[in-house]
């Protein structure tokens, strides 16, 4: 037997969309009714986002008491506590959760289903013990990791984001399958807290960046241990006393005591039965407009199972969109978000719009690309740590096409940038501010500073001012 509801607005899944959409609708008046079947707070809290910085936090650490030597500060050898470790993941979980915890949406008013959530019809959407007739739906159901079809690998224990986390003992030696984003953080983190890793990439590593970009965390994981394997497709995967991974067809082989599969994640469409309620879907998600509304004109989709990003910053973004369209029912455009990403490798890569690569193949040579090295950044000289750099690229007339910071903490300084991009403002917004000195973030105003360069230092620039002495 089932219950019936009725609602104005349904969401389906408790990640940073869906929460948010919950929190802002009930509070608002809405009658609210939220289906979650696993954790509150999604895979962001749970398995992604925060359990991860965590441990690269704890491996950074660790890292440091190693290379303060070139600042004239020396200490023996790290000594990690694995079980520690993950304590500090999960006390940092924990610590977070009581925002996205169910007491507290209930407490807004929201009626909070832990149940998996699936289309009965174009306006309702159904669980094991209840059925809820809604005005509005919102489907912000997430991903989750993607496993490759490789012979063997479905036969061999492995881990996923999802499943690491949970580990009580450091690999001594960890495989990772994927070198995006996922793998090279989490790769850097083992080999900082003691394992032997190996990243397997059938592609290039950290393939959506530019080379040059991506070269300077290659070269960093490299330096620190990590074995990193370009152009190299796993193509079978066996168990036994160890794990082995047999690539392409030069037959190599690399064995290890555990494997990672990070090769990306997949829309979580399965068991939504979203044909009942006319949706268009395909392999990289939720069909939508620029609204974020699908064919089904009563059903929104946000968050990483819209296809459009996969990043809790953005899913909170069309958050707030579909509440101001489908509670407000004012326009919005989700296609005109300028949503930044950050790799959280040492050192970061914080990027913001078109790389180099993608400006060219859109926009020619009708382009101009600023870089500027921290090498020259007096905060990082200070640091000891000049590595990477800043690239501005621009139409010839000084529209900025995309911003691409790598450094330590290059995230904590692609804000601007940001800023500066979502609402128009000229590179002279950022000249004419000032940068408190010295920070890294300096390296913004210089790269705006530095487009000006050849037209104020120009030669028909110098002839005014030899003029305008005689004036002044």
């Amino acid at each position: 037997m089932t219950s019936s509801l009725k609602a104005d607005i349904v969401i389906i899944g408790a990640g940073s969309g869906g929460l948010s959409v919950a929190a802002g609708a009930a509070q608002l008046g809405l009658k609210t009714v939220l289906f979650e079947r696993g954790e509150m707070g999604g895979d962001c809290l749970n398995y992604g986002c925060v359990p991860s910085k965590a441990l690269i936090a704890a491996a950074g650490r660790a890292h440091d008491v190693q290379r303060g030597a070139a600042l004239g500060v020396t200490a023996g050898p790290a000594s990690v506590d694995f079980a520690q470790v993950m304590a500090h993941v999960h006390a940092t979980i924990a610590a977070i959760a009581p925002v996205d915890s169910q007491s507290r949406f209930e407490g807004l008013g929201v009626t909070v289903i832990r149940e998996h959530a699936r289309f009965l019809d174009s306006r309702t959407v159904g669980s094991e013990s209840v059925s809820v007739r809604a005005r509005k739906i919102v489907v912000a159901a997430g991903s989750r990791a993607a496993i490759p079809p490789i012979p063997g690998l479905a036969a061999t224990p492995h881990l996923t984001n999802e499943s690491i986390f949970e580990l009580t003992e450091l690999p001594s030696r960890l495989i990772v399958l994927g070198g995006g984003p996922i793998g090279a953080e989490l790769g850097q983190a083992f080999r900082r807290l003691g394992s032997e890793v190996v990243i397997i990439e059938a592609g290039e590593p950290l393939g959506r960046e530019d080379r040059d970009v991506a070269q300077v965390v290659i070269e960093q994981l490299r330096a620190e241990g990590v074995e990193v394997l370009a152009g190299a497709e796993a193509i079978e995967v066996a168990a036994g006393p160890t794990v082995t991974v047999r690539i392409g067809a030069s037959t190599q082989e690399v064995s290890g005591s555990h494997l990672l599969v990070a090769v990306g994640r997949k829309p979580s469409l399965e068991g939504l039965d979203l044909e009942r309620a006319g949706i268009d879907f395909d392999r990289d998600g939720v069909k939508t407009d620029r609204s974020l509304r699908t064919r089904n004109r009563r059903v929104y989709a946000i968050g990483d199972i819209a296809g459009r990003g996969q990043f809790t910053h953005l899913a909170g973004a069309h958050a707030g969109l579909v509440v101001r369209r489908a509670v407000f029912g004012l326009p919005v455009n989700a296609d005109t978000l300028q949503v930044p990403r950050v790799t959280y490798c040492d050192p970061e890569i914080a990027s913001l719009g078109l790389g180099e690569t993608e400006a060219r193949k859109a926009h020619g040579d009708d382009l101009r690309v600023e870089t500027f090295s921290f090498s020259e950044n007096d905060r990082a000289l200070a640091e000891g740590d000049t590595r990477g750099f800043g690239k501005l690229i621009t139409t010839a007339k000084g529209k900025v096409l995309g911003v691409t910071l790598v450094g330590r903490h290059a995230g904590d300084h692609i804000h601007l940038w940001a800023l500066a991009m979502s609402s128009g403002l000229k590179l002279s917004s950022l000249t004419g501010m000032i940068a408190p000195y010295p920070t890294r973030g300096e390296i913004n105003k210089r790269l705006a500073g530095q487009w000006y360069t050849p037209a104020l230092f120009s030669d028909r620039t110098r002839k005014v001012v030899s003029f305008l002495k005689w004036l002044t």
